[in-house]
């Protein structure tokens, strides 16, 4: 699946918004074992994840990342992982990460507001 093929948040048959979307990484991230994880779920973001990373002492540190600490407060699942911590992200190919951005702005973007997230650009604080 392509990013543009990638669905924005839309409410299903009974009216509920997605809040769940799968993605498959151009390269993924490969594990100290060799393992290649291609395929994850992205979860949509709450208030509390936003703040929760403007807060991490890493951010305050280095402002630039709170997009790798942001996308792993959101990564539900990546691959054989159950959640991708900051160091996982911070490991991923630039190309990888800058999908996973894309994907989140898509889905936390404010209706009729094309690839922003209700805070701004991912990483812009």
């Amino acid at each position: 699946m392509t990013l543009s093929d990638a669905p924005v948040v839309t409410p299903d048959a009974v009216g509920m918004p997605q809040t769940e979307f799968d993605f498959e990484l151009p390269f993924g991230y490969v594990d100290p074992a060799g393992t290649v994880h291609r395929t994850g779920t992205m979860r949509v973001a709450t208030a509390r994840d936003e703040l929760g990373a403007l807060g991490d002492l890493r951010v305050k540190e280095n402002p630039a990342y709170l997009t790798v600490v942001l996308l792993a407060a959101v990564i539900s699942r990546l691959g054989t992982l159950r959640q991708a911590h900051a160091d996982i992200v911070a490991g991923m190919r630039v190309a990888d990460v800058a999908y996973l951005q894309e994907m989140y702005e898509r889905i936390n973007g404010v209706p009729g507001v094309e690839g922003r997230s209700a805070g701004g650009r991912l990483g812009e604080s």
